[in-house]
């Protein structure tokens, strides 16, 4: 079984044993896993083998490089700010001064002393263990239920489905996502993929091969090998057919069609194909959104609205909701509009129950960000001063509230009913749903965006990040006012912020060789020290300038019971490790709560270039952290359902992380592909 597969399961904490017969050492090695790695093996545990200690313990981290400082002992914590600058300006002069990347640097004012045995209580992680052909079973239904959803997929959850796909002979009956449709036919270039999408895709088709093929983001840039050209034709030929040759909705990007058409030399074989062509060449505009705007410009709210129902159906209006209402002169036009919401998909209600949540917390007009996600990367726009004056929309508190509502009830509608019975944990009211986790990473321990775990404030949360074939890449921690206001740790400014509330481990770099850097947390002490702080957010950047793609990284955090108890990184007290693999220098990682006293995820692919951490603004990010207030799993689920029990034995889907019983329908939090599927 390839790697690719095996990580996908121990994610969803599963081993796998590849062959029948057995090495003799099942007992060892269940007793290796949890010496080493703090894992239980609750089922299987006859098929343990030595084969998967090196497989978990590469998974946590066990071959981690050690941090420029060799933990965090008192010899490092009692320096001035004077010698922790002196510390690694030596540093930096021996590894890029004199290109010295053989060892990693050390203090040269630590002492030397002998590490205390690692004592530290670490909570274990349940595992199971498959034969392999029930492994490949699980893959199966993953892949299945992946291709039923209709929201993007991460890169990791796609490079599996597509690894399955030529692997397994995975069979594709249903790919209600676009875009993985569209990313599988570039990938494998199999045709079969073609049904899924219509004539106006082909522009997003050409997009993502410009990007994957030729590393641009611009399609107007384009210089292709005629492989590209020739696959693109034949693209176009197939599609200017039949009920997928959806012309009208090509208008709307008619000058990037007329480019695109001029740099493949297409030629028509079709009488439709050349109508198509002489169309998209021509100065006619039968945009839908052209007659949209030209009714609207006239105050004709619901021939406006009868346009855009009828050319792009009941979703594109849905989505210009609060674009309508503000644009409304009377209560008669307000009324119109409310009356013609109709029937929307779950995803697309679940999202407008959360963009209003949101926007009723809005007071007054301020400058807004906007955030959407582009090839799997999240992209942001702080409104300028120029656009917040020419912005017509803005719907106060009160009708954002009243839309919540409405589009609440519809979703508790449509919804109800799915599942007889469901047991739910209570643990899951603080459990994000998975509605755009296409920016994210994959790994152990990764959640919804918006999770929320709940921090014991006894411990220490020790924050990493370690890599390879780079020469550096940089831990940063922000903290954010309720307000906004931002307070940077980074390696340029904690020479003079070092304490017991937050301590950074030293920016080691070893080059290829492998790196890593640390951050300690320790919540009662931050609070106290930073009053103001709400919000602590955790980002990695490359800061040679390459991408996470072309490097090796990983990142995570542990939970500790004393920072200087045993070795820096102790697999056992690991909680998440997950690679970082997206075409960008930036992501942000997760963060806490320092009023609630949690743990939240973040996990975002971040667009772009930047090499510094602290240059954007993040208070956008604050909306994150108030998720699970609006919608969760456990109040997802409790829709579903025509009776929420209390008692396990009675439900036909139990929605649990800790109970597990064989044959039994459970999803648990991380199950992403199982929510998605409940959430069409």
């Amino acid at each position: 079984m390839k790697d690719i597969f095996h990580r996908f399961l121990f994610a969803k904490h599963i081993l796998v044993r590849e062959n029948a017969s057995t090495d003799g050492y099942a007992m060892e090695s269940l007793y290796a896993l949890g010496e080493l790695c703090g894992i239980k093996v609750v089922s299987g545990a006859e098929l343990a083998n030595r084969n998967m200690i090196s497989f978990a313990a590469g998974q946590l981290g066990v071959n981690v490089p050690k941090p420029f400082y060799t933990g965090f002992p008192d010899t490092v914590r009692n320096l001035s700010p004077d010698k922790l600058l002196f510390d690694q300006m030596v540093h930096y002069t021996v590894t890029y001064g004199f290109g010295d990347f053989s060892n990693p640097g050390h203090s040269v004012f630590e002492e030397q002393f002998e590490r205390m045995a690692f004592r530290g209580k670490s909570e274990v992680k349940e595992f199971v263990i498959l034969r392999e052909e029930e492994a490949v079973g699980t893959i199966r239904e993953a892949v299945a239920d992946l291709l039923k959803s209709s929201r993007p997929l991460n890169d990791s959850s796609f490079s599996m489905v597509k690894e399955a796909i030529g692997e397994y002979g995975c069979e594709v009956s249903e790919c209600a996502s676009k875009n993985t449709a569209i990313r599988l036919l570039v990938a494998l270039r199999d045709m079969q993929f073609v049904r899924f999408l219509s004539l106006s895709d082909v522009i997003k088709v050409a997009d993502e091969i410009n990007f994957t093929q030729y590393f641009k983001n611009d399609i107007r840039e384009m210089n292709w090998r005629n492989q590209d050209r020739k696959f693109l034709t034949g693209l176009i030929d197939a599609l200017c057919e039949g009920s997928r040759a959806n012309v009208r909705e090509c208008y709307e990007k008619k000058a990037l069609w007329s480019g695109l058409l001029h740099h493949i030399h297409y030629k028509a074989k079709t009488a439709q194909g050349k109508a198509f062509v002489r169309t998209m060449r021509g100065r006619e505009n039968g945009s839908v959104y052209s007659a949209f705007e030209k009714e609207l410009k006239n105050g004709n709210i619901r021939e406006a609205i009868h346009i855009l129902k009828e050319g792009k159906g009941n979703g594109a209006f849905l989505r210009n909701l609060d674009y309508l209402l503000s644009r409304c002169k009377t209560k008669d036009q307000w009324d119109y509009v409310l009356q013609e919401i109709g029937d929307a998909n779950g995803i697309l209600l679940l999202q407008l129950i959360m963009k209003y949540a949101a926007a009723a917390k809005k007071e007054k007009a301020g400058y807004r960000t906007f955030r959407f996600n582009r090839h799997n990367m999240s992209v942001t726009h702080r409104e300028k001063p120029e656009e917040s004056c020419r912005r017509g929309t803005f719907l106060g508190p009160d009708a954002n509230r009243m839309l919540e509502s409405v589009f609440r009830e519809r979703a508790k509608a449509y919804f109800r009913g799915r599942i007889n019975k469901v047991y739910i944990d209570p643990a899951m009211k603080e459990m994000a749903l998975p509605l755009q986790e296409n920016a994210s990473q994959g790994g152990l321990g990764v959640l919804a965006k918006g999770s929320r775990l709940p921090l014991d404030l006894s411990k220490i949360i020790r924050a990493f990040t370690y890599w390879e074939k780079v020469d550096d890449i940089d831990l940063s921690v922000f903290g954010l006012s309720e307000e906004g206001e931002q307070i940077e740790f980074s390696w340029r400014t904690m020479a003079e912020k070092q304490s017991d509330a937050i301590l950074f481990s030293g920016d080691q770099t070893s080059g290829y060789n492998g790196g890593s850097e640390y951050y300690d947390i320790n919540v009662p002490a931050f609070k106290e020290l930073y009053p103001k702080t709400r919000y602590v957010i955790f980002c990695d950047n490359v800061y040679s300038g390459k991408n996470f793609a072309t490097c090796f990284c990983k990142a995570g955090y542990m939970l500790r019971e004393d920072g200087d108890l045993g070795e820096v990184f102790e697999p056992k007290t690991v909680k998440s490790s997950f690679q970082i693999n997206c075409e960008s220098t930036f992501a942000f990682l997760f963060g806490i709560d320092l009023k609630d006293g949690k743990f939240v995820w973040l996990n975002m692919a971040n667009q772009g270039s930047s090499r510094v951490a602290g240059d954007n603004y993040l208070d956008f990010l604050m909306d994150c952290f108030d998720y699970t207030s609006v919608m969760n799993v456990y109040s997802f689920f409790e829709m579903l359902a025509d009776t929420v029990t209390k008692d396990p034995d009675e439900a036909d889907v139990i929605v649990s992380d800790t109970l597990s019983e064989e044959g039994r329908n459970v999803i648990r939090s991380y199950d992403f592909e199982k929510i998605m599927t409940y959430m069409q």
